[in-house]
């Protein structure tokens, strides 16, 4: 029987001390890497600040033109300038994103249902890392859903992809899926963040919640949070401001861009929280007097 309670009682996260193997790389657990894993990470993160504004418009694959994404053939090329990566499937991607803008890819491989079904859980990795490699991308995108009934499917398919991205020297990106029926907690995304570091996952996308600082101390890889579903646009920006402060390399947002009335605006401001240090208030004043200089035009 699987020791839990060993789990529950892990508490020595020591959160105010660095992470000890970084070397002089700026990606957390990736000093030990290759010259190519380091090559595509560091077109995700920022050598600079050694972090990553993803823009996430994968939703189509199991949602279908979700609202803000009708057009990504108009939206995306207007967002992608101020993104660090672009988090998209293979079709978004080749149809809607000019190549001339020269931004990391976080290819989407993963799929395997769609909204018309009660469990979204079986997804299996769909694009063959020839592809991938076709497409330069920077990282291969894997959806797990840790204690859902697809669990043991989602695990294996996130480990063939570090096999095979180990091969070419493309990370993967494990991203933790939290459905309907999944708890959010603190013990939670400790445990799947931490899983899938351990399985081999270069990055770690996943969400914020409570004590967000013993899971990043916890995770020896970067986490990326994710947005998640649209809120006020000041909420938004304390959201990405609290990831960042809790030990977070980035955030991946989708919806809180692009479903915001001023999509160009948001993702400057939520650039200036992640690179540039402006807290959420800071960013918010920062949002609010560029959609004010647009109502002016």
């Amino acid at each position: 029987m699987a020791d839990i309670i060993g789990n529950k009682a892990a508490k020595n996260f020591a959160e105010s001390i660095p992470f000890a193997n970084n070397g002089d790389f700026h990606v957390k657990g990736a000093a030990n890497l290759d010259w190519g894993m380091k090559d595509r990470l560091s077109r995700i993160f920022n050598p600079k600040s050694g972090k990553t504004v993803m823009l996430a418009f994968d939703h189509g694959y199991f949602m279908g033109p979700t609202s803000g994404l009708e057009r990504l053939d108009i939206l995306i090329p207007k967002l992608a300038k101020h993104a660090d990566c672009l988090m998209g499937t293979r079709g978004a991607i080749r149809s809607s994103v000019p190549p001339r803008f020269n931004k990391s890819i976080a290819l989407r491989a993963s799929s395997g249902s769609s909204i018309l079904q009660d469990d979204l859980s079986r997804e299996s990795m769909v694009v063959d890392i020839e592809d991938a490699i076709r497409m330069n991308a920077s990282a291969i995108a894997i959806q797990t859903f840790i204690g859902a009934a697809g669990q043991k499917e989602t695990i294996e398919q996130l480990n063939k992809a570090v096999n095979l991205g180990t091969r070419y020297s493309i990370p993967t990106m494990g991203v933790v899926a939290v459905g309907k029926e999944m708890e959010r907690t603190t013990q939670f995304f400790l445990l799947a963040t931490r899983m899938l570091a351990e399985f081999g996952a270069s990055i770690v996308k996943t969400y914020y919640c409570d004590d967000f600082e013993k899971v990043a101390s916890a995770c020896p890889v970067p986490l990326v949070v994710a947005g998640g579903k649209k809120i006020h646009e000041k909420d938004a920006l304390t959201l990405a401001y609290r990831s960042v402060q809790g030990g977070a390399a980035g955030v991946d947002m989708g919806r809180n861009i692009f479903q915001s009335e001023f999509p160009e605006e948001m993702i400057e401001a939520v650039t200036k929280v992640v690179h540039e240090g402006y807290t959420d208030i800071e960013a918010y004043d920062y949002f609010l007097n560029l959609t004010n200089e647009k109502h002016k035009m």
